[in-house]
């Protein structure tokens, strides 16, 4: 009875050190271009749209906006992996954000006043996979719509749509 219970405490815990090693396994190439989050499909590495947000002070937020309705990139995962090369920019920097259409763009607004509610960054993990290569995952489910990666305290974002 004791060995059943002893089992039963270790054998989970050898499973999840197990599927950590396991998620962490990428034997695919390395992105083409560094500091720039790929979504991993499979086997394939797809870019994400590259923009640089333009920043619009409104009365009580400041928006950041990107030209078009959709983004070109598509997924169907809801909670998406990237895989990136990292040269300069960290891979703990990267926030996530869902995005909103507003006439003809995408955009996501904050508010002035600090204290004020504003949009949530998604939750991701990092993963190191070998020198500078590196995994981000959403580690929460998303629904469809646009999204964007960004550099925390940048205006470039890295765009993508799930659908």
């Amino acid at each position: 009875m004791k060995i059943m219970r002893v089992a039963g405490r270790v054998l989970p815990l050898l499973l999840g050190v197990w599927a950590a090693a396991f998620a962490q396994q990428y034997d695919g190439p390395p992105p083409p271009k560094a500091d720039v989050p790929y979504l991993l499909h499979a086997e394939n590495l797809i870019e994400t749209e590259h923009a640089v947000a333009q920043e619009e002070m409104r009365k009580k937020h400041i928006a950041y906006l990107v030209p078009g309705e959709r983004s070109p990139v598509r997924t169907p995962l809801a909670e998406p992996i990237f895989i990136i090369l990292v040269d300069k920019v960290p891979p703990q920097a990267y926030r996530l954000y869902r995005m909103d259409v507003v006439k003809g763009h995408r955009e996501t607004a904050f508010p002035k006043k600090p204290g004020k509610r504003g949009p949530r960054p998604r939750y991701l993990t990092f993963d190191r996979i070998k020198d500078n290569l590196y995994k981000i995952e959403a580690n929460e489910y998303l629904e469809n719509g646009q999204y964007c990666l960004t550099p925390q305290g940048a205006n470039d974002v890295f765009c993508f749509e799930i659908y």
